[in-house]
């Protein structure tokens, strides 16, 4: 979705710019790979040189972690539902391959996605044959459901989302081509009736969208009881407030504005991409604050920040923790997912850029479980006095998990389509 705001062009085009842009992209993931070194590993599979699967696939793609976490109890029903299908499951990046190796060992395959482009998607779909796609979110390639319409293989946007700012991104840069790129979708189910109308307004054929709900409101989230026992007892009995998927520029805002006007509480601080572990933690120290890691596994009585320098568990992060600030919502990320915190019943903050999650934020807002901030200063202050108001946090975390438990019902909309779709 995000190649289409580049320019306005026609797929031939479109193509032509990936082509030359090819060997750039191949070398950046290289680029990458030095730091982080999955990135480097099986990139022919991202060229579509894979192995031939040679039973019935149902596709689910899903581009990291966020969307692998939210999408598993579709997988889970898709499994469930087609004993006499293998489901694959690819991913773009290496921490959304790791996150669903972790999660479901040898029970689905894996490949990792690959480039938008007709001479590698038509190579990986004629190896792997599927007989439905299921693509997540925003996942909108061109040249892959070009080859999929015209290779008669059913296509579905799931979970699918719309923003306001991206549908003006679309109208400006490149109406005909997304307009001819989404009505070549079998099915667009999205999240809520905004998202539904704006892809009308983009001029998919009506009868082609849904509203299915959101998917992550159907999340029964499982925390492992054993990593919060280890957690607790580095932490000792002390508050916990954590800072939960944040982005470069976030954690300086946050300790400065902490730096400012302490408050008696652990601060847990788990940045978005393993990569800024290291940077993080050199940041906390480098302001004066005694800093630990979870990886080094201590207790941290006297500690102000605890790294979360750990995959897979944020939800035992959030389980402990008091209260709860969702990062990516400080900068112009535009926000991560609350639903998993609402789960568990905790109160949740987040910062002024909210639009990934502009539907559920508000309602948040509205049903008092959540609370806005407009930048790290004010944050911090919102959290002083939530930590000295138990009677709040309380009422904030019950409000957000109602409001989670009200809106359930997607997997099985969704479920519903699929089945109409290969059992007509």
């Amino acid at each position: 979705m995000r190649v289409l705001y580049l320019l306005s062009m026609n797929r031939t085009l479109y193509s032509l710019v990936g082509y030359l842009l090819l060997p750039f992209m191949v070398l950046r993931l290289l680029m990458k790979g030095i730091k982080t070194p999955a990135y480097r590993q099986r990139i022919h599979e991202r060229l579509g040189f894979i192995h031939k699967i040679p039973v019935p696939v149902i596709w689910v793609h899903c581009v990291s972690v966020g969307e692998f976490r939210a999408a598993t109890v579709l997988i889970d029903q898709l499994i469930n539902n087609y004993p006499e299908h293998r489901v694959l499951v690819t991913t773009t990046t290496p921490t959304g391959s790791q996150a669903l190796k972790d999660h479901y060992r040898s029970e689905v395959l894996h490949y990792y996605f690959p480039f938008d482009l007709p001479l590698i998607v038509n190579r990986y779909i004629k190896q792997i044959n599927p007989q439905i796609c299921l693509l997540l979110e925003t996942e909108i390639w061109p040249n892959l459901i070009h080859a999929l319409n015209k290779n008669n293989i059913p296509s579905l946007l799931v979970n699918a989302r719309l923003s306001q700012r991206s549908l003006e991104k679309y109208q400006k840069f490149a109406p005909t081509l997304a307009k001819q790129t989404l009505n070549k979708f079998t099915m667009i189910a999205t999240q809520n009736q905004n998202s539904a109308d704006r892809f009308i307004l983009l001029g998919v054929n009506n009868d082609k969208v849904m509203v299915a709900g959101n998917i992550k409101f159907d999340q029964s989230p499982s925390v492992d009881k054993l990593i919060c026992k280890k957690l607790k007892t580095m932490i000792g009995k002390r508050k916990v407030v954590i800072f939960a998927s944040t982005h470069k520029g976030e954690e300086e805002d946050i300790i400065n504005a902490y730096l400012k006007k302490p408050f008696d509480a652990l601060m847990l601080i788990v940045p978005r991409h393993p990569e800024r572990f290291n940077e993080v933690y050199e940041l906390a120290q480098k302001n004066g604050l005694s800093a630990t890691k979870r990886s080094r596994n201590k207790p941290c009585a006297d500690c102000q920040v605890l790294l979360g320098d750990s995959m897979g568990e944020m939800m035992p992060y959030f389980d402990v923790a008091d209260i709860v600030f969702m990062g990516g919502s400080l900068n112009n990320t535009g926000g991560h997912n609350m639903l998993e915190p609402a789960a568990l019943s905790k109160p949740i903050l987040f910062g002024p850029n909210v639009f990934n999650f502009h539907e559920i934020s508000s309602d948040l807002l509205e049903l008092q479980g959540s609370i806005q901030a407009q930048n790290a200063d004010e944050l911090l202050k919102e959290i002083t006095q939530l930590l000295d108001d138990d009677k709040k946090v309380k009422t904030l975390g019950k409000n957000a998990n109602q409001y989670f438990k009200s809106q359930q019902g997607a997997v099985n909309n969704l479920i519903k389509q699929v089945e109409s779709v290969l059992h007509p």
